[in-house]
Order: C-alpha cells, then structure tokens, then sequence
C-alpha cells in the first residue's frame, strides 16, 4: 500500500497542478453590483435607526416637560387649619 497514493491526495495533487480555472466575464462586475446593492440597504438601515432613536429622544423630552414626572405629585388632602 505504501507504493500507490490514496485517492485523495492523488486529488488534490492534481487540484494543485491544474490551470486556474476560467472566471466568468461578468462575475466581478456582478460582485461590485451586489456589494453596492448592500452597502446602500445597510446606510438606509442605520439611517432610519437613527432617526427613530431621535425621534423617540424627542418624544420622551416632549412628554417629560408636558407631565413633569420628576415633581412631587400635590395631595389631595390638605394640612390641617392651625391658629385660628
């Protein structure tokens, strides 16, 4: 057995002596188009991330100064009458 190479390394010694194979014409024209096409979905998609969060910024600061969450709320029972 030691005399004859197995089959795999008969593959890829021939894989590694073989021509580069041929590259279709329009492959690398088509690669670009796909990256740009990517490219512009991912730019539109961080765009319209950051234009929620600042729209949802806006209107936690719009709702935060109409309803004051941070002030005490007034009771609604009032302190005793003294000194009358």
């Amino acid at each position: 057995m030691s005399g004859f190479p197995d089959r795999k390394e008969a593959e890829v010694r021939q894989a590694l002596e073989a021509p580069y194979p041929v590259i279709p014409a329009g492959l690398a024209a088509g690669a670009a188009a796909r990256g740009a096409r990517i490219m512009r979905r991912r730019r539109a998609l961080r765009r319209l991330g950051w234009a929620l969060l600042l729209a949802a910024a806006t209107a936690f600061t719009v709702w935060a100064s109409l309803t004051r969450p941070w002030s005490v709320p007034p009771s609604g029972i009032s302190p005793p009458l003294e000194g009358w």
